[in-house]
């Protein structure tokens, strides 16, 4: 039987001298205890070595993928030739396919070749001569570094862990120098109050203050440099007419000294954003130039890698920051978020309310593209950010203009929107039910609302038990409509006599009017005819 090993230095193929040491698999360690033990079992038949580190590479490469090299071919043909009836014990059965149906070797693979390949890496150094323990050490660590950054296909300018880093210790920069300006200005207020509402920016009040110390000083100092004209006049004025208390050299200094941290730490925080900027244009160019770098830091940390960023699709990255929105409005049945970091991005932040939906939705496509041709692409320009950019702000402008253009087609006519007609029928309220009197004819609408002015209101007559009631016609076609009842005739028989009652009052009102309305057709009559 023949033995297939690889090393980082070259194929070795050893023989087994005495196959019946094998046959317990549980006890092979021990053949292999000590070198002299070792090369009792198997012997070196014949050594293939590496000519450098790159033809390592590719035949760890072939193996990992269960090819065979060029290299391992030739040998494996040698042996074919002169030891065909051999067997061939290998590490991968995947391998074993391979070299059967190109070589014709007849290859194992099993529990004690397993074992046999463990105690050959034990004693690999006293069964192949001429290679040191230390040089095959650093073979092994020089192929293991090569085959790593093939196999995650590093690049030393492509290492998005230290913009993980850098966007992580610029937010905790942010934090803390919030908080030392906030203490710096409390704690000097008490000695010049007005100083921080004269002041606005941090820097220059901490400046301001290391430069000046005690407020009786501000008379006297030039601080041209730090303000400009009218602030610093407005400033001297103030010093003179303070309402602090005074304080002493002491509390003086120690102001001082926060003063000297908080102006280190901005002027570290400045030279950290720009060493982001140019990691961010190094790594990921075309999502910087789409999103800007704070915000592609940011999802890329977010993410974890742009390896894992660029496995998202386009709606994770649009809400990738939103996750907590997203499940409570998932859990209360609500409207889901429409975007997450990717809102604090210049092209989302200059549209207006309306369509921020919509430009959040369609940059994080884009970035989506971008994020992939960056992770995965060979190429480091950023043309297809720019481009994609230059699309996105024409759009935020049709959006704005609402000049929508047809997607589909040649793009260059308008979309034509059709007018917009509602058809569901709206039933209206008829107010001629409401009206006790007949139906006038048109001509006659002009009198009617004069006497309407001059009629007094509707005839209602007071019930003892319900304070109105209905008037008489109504009453008349409900006692036609209604059928007889047998129950209660006695209050039936009492309506009936109020409804008489009622009767008999109307034709009065109505004799009344009768000869208004007549004069008024006579006198309308004659107008008509003087103007025919």
């Amino acid at each position: 039987m023949l033995v297939l090993f690889e090393t980082a230095a070259g194929y070795a193929i050893f023989k087994v001298v005495d196959e019946s040491k094998l046959e317990e698999v549980d006890s092979i360690w021990k053949e292999f205890e000590t070198p002299e033990k070792a090369n009792k079992v198997v012997k070196l038949k014949h050594f293939e070595k590496f000519q450098d580190t790159t033809e390592a590479l590719a035949a760890a490469t072939a193996l990992v993928e269960g090819k065979i090299s060029k290299n391992l071919k030739k040998v494996l043909k040698k042996i074919a030739a002169k030891e065909a009836h051999e067997q061939l014990a290998i590490a991968d059965a995947k391998l074993g396919g391979v070299i059967k149906d190109k070589v014709n070797l007849t290859c194992v693979h099993n529990t004690m070749v397993t074992e046999l390949m463990r105690g050959i890496r034990n004693q690999i150094d006293g069964l192949i001569t001429g290679l040191s323990g230390r040089e095959m050490a650093a073979m092994s660590l020089g192929l293991a570094h090569s085959l790593s950054r093939y196999k995650l296909k590093f690049s030393p300018d492509k290492v998005d862990t230290m913009i993980v880093q850098a966007i992580s210790l610029l937010d905790d920069l942010d934090k803390e120098l919030n908080n030392y300006v906030m203490r710096c200005r409390e704690w000097y207020g008490w000695h010049f109050p007005e100083l921080g509402k004269i002041v606005t920016d941090n820097l220059a009040y901490c400046k301001c203050v290391k430069a000046v110390g005690d407020r009786v000083n501000f008379a006297a100092f030039d601080l041209s440099e730090l303000l400009p004209e009218e602030v610093e006049a407005e400033v001297k004025a103030a010093a003179e007419i303070s309402m602090g208390t005074e304080v002493s050299e002491e509390d003086i200094n120690n102001i001082l000294h926060l003063c000297d941290q908080v102006i280190e730490i901005t002027e570290y925080r400045t030279q950290l954003y720009d060493y982001l900027k140019n990691r961010m244009m190094a790594i990921a160019p075309n999502l910087t130039v789409l999103v800007g770098e704070l915000v592609g830091a940011r999802l890329i940390s977010h993410a974890g890698s742009l390896l894992n960023l660029a496995k998202h699709p386009a709606s994770t990255v649009q809400i990738l920051g939103a996750e907590k929105a997203l499940f409570r409005a998932l859990k209360t049945k609500k409207d889901t978020p429409k975007y997450g970091l990717i809102y604090h991005a210049s092209l989302v932040g200059q549209t207006a309310p309306k369509n921020k939906g919509k430009i959040s939705r369609m940059l994080a496509a884009k970035a989506a593209l971008a994020i992939r041709y960056d992770a995965l692409g060979e190429d480091t320009n950023a043309e297809l950010g720019v481009e994609t950019r230059a699309k996105l702000e024409a759009r935020l402008r049709h959006l704005e203009e609402r000049g929508l253009k047809r997607i589909s087609g040649t793009g260059k006519a308008l979309a034509k929107a059709d007018k917009y007609q509602h058809k569901s029928e709206v039933r209206t309220y008829d107010p001629s039910g409401d009206s006790t009197l007949s139906s006038v004819p048109k001509k006659r609408k002009f009198e009617e609302v004069e006497e309407e002015e001059e009629q007094p209101a509707e005839v209602k007559v007071k019930k003892s038990k319900k304070p109105k009631i209905e008037p008489v016609e109504e009453a008349e076609e409900q006692e036609v409509e209604e059928p007889p009842k047998k129950k209660k005739k006695k209050k039936r028989e009492s309506k009936a006599a109020e409804e008489e009652e009622v009767l008999e009052e109307a034709p009065t009102t109505s004799t009344a009017e009768e000869p208004s309305k007549k004069k008024k057709k006579k006198k309308k009559a004659k107008q008509e005819e003087e103007d025919d």
